[in-house]
């Protein structure tokens, strides 16, 4: 499919699919539940009593709007206006509680009594445990050994919430095999449980609902950009991606605005080629993982090639399949970083503003100096979380932060 065939980048296929990507592919046992919500999530979405309790919850829990913030300084280093879109303030400490939230209150009009997720970062576990916790429901979170070492504080914060962590010990040990694990838990408890997955991958109607939840981000963007340039349209929305909740959020509203660029930034681990690398845009080939077609990272037998990142949230061997289809129509430019250059990019958001970033975040921040923007242009960040789950990491690494 050609970019001049496409009608809306918003809106995927009745069967889910961005052009060649999306999709449900299911285990047998599972297509009750992901039919339910498929035939229901809109319906719910739309309704007068979601939307009310959906907007009050965003408003006095989570602590939307978040703030626009002209970054003065990183705009005089780069030679342009540079907008930070401060989803770090949210309540838990990034985007990922605008779906949870969202999600749950589906999950109560399904009638289901017990919430799974799956964590990387562990960002999307708080937030999952945050709202279990909220209405007073079951939580058990999925998270791989090695991200439940180099997360250890999500983990605490998990657990006083009253969730159940489990370690997902098979693979790389990361958000793949937790997400493996989340997986087959709903395997075996299909009737009373709902999976939160946490960004815009999965089978459909997953990819579409957590972008219309995340989609709240590029909203607010587009009335406060109006307030403070008199133009809604940004010239570049950057946001990281791993799966691509964030970014799907940042993106959703300006994805029919062909004049906003927009630019996702991948991981690019040790080198994009390193054989340490988690970007999937440039090494990834059409396969299925966890119930969608999209880029996946794999060898030429089909077998899933582990990914890596410092990063404990980009580390994710495939990327959503609307990513997928915006990379591959060019709608989306990728830019790939570094581990080293994430670090960079945390120095230089800390010093220049004072703000410490997640390693996550670091990433899109990093990709400044790549984006060609000029001194009349004006450049959206979305600073997708806040930097304490990621101090171990820093403090391991402070010879190149200081």
């Amino acid at each position: 499919m050609t970019p001049a065939a496409i009608t809306s980048y918003r809106t995927p296929t009745a069967r889910g699919y961005y052009g060649e990507f999306g999709g449900a592919f299911v285990p047998e046992m599972l297509f009750p539940n992901v039919e339910e919500l498929r035939t229901q999530y809109e319906e719910i979405l739309a309704s007068k009593s979601f939307r009310t309790e959906y907007e009050q919850l965003l408003r006095d829990y989570v602590g939307r709007p978040t703030p626009l913030f002209e970054a003065k300084r990183l705009s005089e280093k780069y030679n342009t206006r540079i907008f930070l879109k401060r989803e770090d303030l949210c309540h838990t400490g990034a985007h990922k509680i605008n779906n949870t939230v969202g999600q749950i209150l589906l999950a109560k009009r399904l009638g289901k009594t017990r919430i799974i997720a799956e964590t990387g970062a562990g960002q999307h576990g708080v937030a999952t445990a945050t709202v279990c916790a909220l209405m007073g429901m079951p939580c058990v979170v999925y998270m791989g050994a090695v991200d439940i070492e180099r997360q250890a504080s999500n983990v605490a914060r998990m657990r006083l919430l009253g969730a159940e962590v489990r370690t997902a010990v098979s693979g790389s040990q990361t958000l793949k095999d937790a997400t493996n694990e989340a997986i087959r838990d709903w395997l075996a408890n299909p009737i009373d449980t709902h999976y939160i997955i946490g960004s815009v991958v999965g089978p459909h109607p997953y990819p579409d609902l957590v972008a219309r939840l995340q989609s709240v981000i590029s909203e607010e963007m587009r009335k406060q950009l109006l307030e403070k340039t008199g133009s809604e349209l940004p010239d570049y929305v950057v946001a990281c991606v791993g799966g691509g909740s964030n970014a799907a959020g940042a993106f959703y509203h300006f994805l029919d605005e062909p004049s906003v660029q927009l630019v996702a930034v991948e991981a690019a681990g040790h080198g994009i080629y390193s054989g340490h690398s988690a970007a999937t845009s440039v090494l990834g080939t059409p396969g299925i993982i966890h119930g969608s077609r999209t880029l996946l990272m794999q060898d030429a037998d089909g077998q899933i090639t582990e990914p890596y990142s410092i990063s404990a949230g980009l580390d994710y061997p495939g990327i959503g399949p609307l990513h997928a289809w915006l990379g591959t129509t060019g709608r989306a430019r990728f830019i790939a970083i570094t581990d080293d250059e994430a670090l960079a990019g945390v120095r230089e958001c800390a010093r220049l503003e004072g703000i410490i970033s997640a390693l996550e975040t670091a990433h899109a921040i990093a990709a400044l100096g790549q984006l060609g923007a000029g001194p009349n242009d004006v450049v959206v960040v979305n600073l997708s979380g806040r930097g304490d789950k990621d101090l171990d990491t820093y403090m391991k690494n402070l010879d190149k932060l200081i």
